[in-house]
């Protein structure tokens, strides 16, 4: 069985309850009370109860405090995956996306990230996903531009004569609109076909015409019995009689 791992000697167990004391990280508090317990004399199953961890992690601990003091006993970031691209391949591929493709050599007239990714296959050898790639470029300071799409069947000169015909009306600002809708608003003069006007026979002195026929006052019948009676509806029929109509 190996032999424990002593702790340093410059530190003593009120040093490490002081610093736990004042410590705003809850895991760098919970082992450095740990180690207190060893330097009070205690076993290191002791410490790790205290800690809650077991014998491998307290020479962990151990191992650390020795190496860095209470420092180390706080958490690092994590350092991450390795970029996929060395300072040097970032400044190639930096050089040849400024330079843009050449479509005799690369097969295209503009780079997409599909082929950018291609290009740093075939000359580092190194796989990288255009996700990855998207990433590099805007930490270089480049940005995604993408081309306005246009019809291939577009005339620039219709384009241009339509432009020119309607360029009054639609360069018109909305104050003189909104000025040229209240002035039309606000004129006294209306077209002619919204005049009234008046006919030859009005007036006082105008000659009384035909009047219309009145209906008299008196209620007389729609219709006489007789035809009341040949309007009556049909009788239903049954299997074995005829129901008469209400």
């Amino acid at each position: 069985m190996a032999a424990a791992i002593r702790l340093r000697g410059d530190y003593e167990a009120r040093h490490l309850r002081e610093l736990a004391r004042r410590s705003r990280d809850a895991k760098q508090t919970r082992r450095l009370l740990a180690l207190a317990a060893i330097y009070d004399g205690g076993f290191r199953m002791e410490a790790a109860t205290i800690g809650g961890v077991g014998l491998q992690t307290i020479r962990d601990w151990v191992l650390a405090f020795n190496a860095e003091g209470p420092a180390g006993l706080i958490d690092g970031k994590a350092p991450g995956n390795r970029p996929r691209l060395n300072p040097e391949q970032r400044q190639a591929l930096m050089r040849i996306v400024e330079s843009g493709p050449i479509p005799a050599v690369h097969g295209v007239v503009r780079w997409r990230l599909v082929d950018l990714a291609q290009w740093v296959f075939a000359e580092f050898g190194v796989s990288i996903s255009t996700q990855t790639l998207s990433r590099e470029l805007r930490a270089m300071g480049f940005r995604r531009l993408l081309a306005r799409p246009r019809h291939h069947a577009q005339n620039p000169e219709a384009l241009q004569a339509f432009k020119e015909t309607f360029s009054r009306a639609w360069t018109r600002s909305p104050s003189e609109r909104r000025r040229a809708s209240r002035w039309r608003s606000d004129s006294r003069t209306k077209p002619g076909s919204g005049r009234r006007t008046r006919s030859a026979g009005a007036g006082p002195g105008a000659a009384a015409g035909p009047r219309h026929r009145m209906i008299s006052a008196r209620n007389r019948p729609i219709s006489s019995a007789r035809s009341a009676r040949r309007a009556a509806p049909p009788p239903v029929w049954c299997s074995r009689f005829a129901i008469p109509p209400p």
